[in-house]
């Protein structure tokens, strides 16, 4: 009887199943908010592809958190489970806030260090969907993780020290356009608070190498 009960509950390895996933889900919308930024892409198309990669991430995160509650035996404690699903569903949501900004404001030429960020996020993004799937074996991966989390997180500096330089840059373009800087500023406070939500993924995925390795 316990064995049939356990044949129905979700799999422990399903959870990583759902970390690539949603992984999956920020460099989809990592590369749109990079082509939007870039101009590679119609503002309109490339919000809806945005749009539309949040939407699957939060199919992933609601799955997640089910599979929380139902499985006996979980491959981390529940608590960093939802931390690290939490911070990558921040991430992706931060892109689509990002997205409506511009769409609001009619916005459709940006700043280079604007576009420079598009880039730095994209690498983010890439990083974190490499270090994902090592987490099925810790031991033997700790290393790689280190390197990758610390990776996103040098890119986070990165990532603020263009949005300094840009703000600079906008403010002494925009003494005679107030409302462009106002405009602007708001993209550079959302596009950075993109890479601060990739810095948590990396903090949380540290976090749990600490803890079980």
């Amino acid at each position: 009887m316990l064995g049939w009960f356990r044949a129905l509950m979700p799999r422990e390895d399903r959870f990583f199943d759902l970390f690539e996933r949603h992984a999956a889900t920020l460099v989809a919308g990592a590369d749109a908010l990079r082509a939007l930024l870039d101009g590679t892409q119609d503002v309109p198309v490339a919000c809806q592809a945005i749009a539309d990669h949040e939407d699957a991430a939060d199919v992933i995160t609601r799955e997640a958190l089910l599979a929380v509650r139902r499985t006996f035996i979980t491959p981390f404690d529940r608590s960093d489970i939802q931390a690290l699903v939490g911070s990558l569903d921040d991430a992706i949501d931060q892109m689509l806030k990002t997205a409506k900004t511009v769409q609001l404001f009619e916005v459709t030429a940006f700043e280079p260090s604007m576009r420079e960020m598009g880039a730095v996020i994209q690498e983010a993004a890439a990083a974190t969907a490499e270090a994902l799937p090592k987490l099925r074996a810790l031991g033997e991966n700790a290393t790689i993780l280190n390197t990758l989390t610390e990776r996103v997180i040098q890119l986070e500096g990165r990532a603020d020290d263009l949005h300094n330089a840009g703000l600079k840059a906008l403010f002494k373009a925009s003494r005679q356009d107030p409302m462009a800087f106002v405009v602007g500023s708001e993209l550079y406070d959302h596009l950075e608070k993109v890479m601060d939500r990739f810095e948590d993924v990396a903090n949380q995925i540290s976090s749990i190498v600490v803890e079980h390795v």
